[in-house]
């Protein structure tokens, strides 16, 4: 897949041309499909901020970028439909919007969806993350990032990239994470980390990283030699 793990939504120019990129032809060509799940396992998100951002009035842009259409993927309803029915709606898909919310409640839903297995498939289909729609692809969170947990236990996430995200950094008394926070949760991560605001992207694709930003990031944690 190609990637856009974004902490605040397409939120700039730089992002919003990053997408375009990774697209290989405007928006307002491209079909995407929204998934929401994450909101549905964060104890903070309401209904209504729900309904906000699949209706596209979230202050997240993702859905409202001008897309020649946008279907709706609740991943959470997916084992009670037969695969031939909606395997064709992802393969079909351009973008794939992930919303964010609870991070382990997504991965959860990824894996028990079936669509994790498709994945690795879907080369030309480009995975837009917010927060935790972009962390679930990370190999680890920590325990910060942890609400809900699932039946098994398991606080692991996908790994398609090899790196740990902490998302909505801001300045000390804005709402978001500090740097210090950030900081102290980089402390206990495994794997390269980052802290990034809500102007802040990375676009991968085969592997390759780049950083998108119009914003403050940092690298907190580097790779071990």
């Amino acid at each position: 897949m190609k990637l856009l793990l974004t902490s605040g939504g397409v939120t700039n120019p730089s992002i919003r041309q990053a997408l375009v990129d990774l697209l290989g032809k405007p928006v307002e060509e491209a079909h995407a499909l929204c998934i929401p799940t994450a909101m549905h396992g964060h104890p903070q998100v309401e209904p209504a901020l729900t309904w906000q951002f699949v209706a596209g009035r979230s202050d997240n842009p993702m859905v409202d970028l001008g897309w020649a259409s946008v279907g709706l993927l609740e991943l959470a309803a997916l084992p009670s439909i037969e695969r031939e029915r909606w395997v064709p709606w992802v393969e079909q898909a351009d973008a794939l919007l992930v919303a964010g919310g609870d991070v382990l409640y997504l991965c959860h839903w990824v894996r028990e969806s079936g669509l994790a297995d498709l994945l690795p498939g879907l080369t030309d289909t480009v995975w837009v993350g917010l927060s935790a729609g972009s962390m679930v692809l990370t190999p680890e969170v920590g325990d910060d990032f942890i609400q809900w947990r699932p039946p098994s236990g398991d606080t692991s996430t996908l790994g398609l990239v090899d790196f740990s995200i902490c998302p909505h950094l801001a300045p000390e008394g804005r709402p978001g994470n500090t740097l210090a926070e950030a900081e102290a949760w980089a402390a206990a991560i495994s794997a390269p980390a980052y802290a990034v605001d809500d102007q802040t992207a990375f676009r991968v694709v085969d592997g390759e990283v780049e950083v998108v930003s119009e914003g403050t990031w940092h690298q907190l944690r580097r790779a071990t030699p």
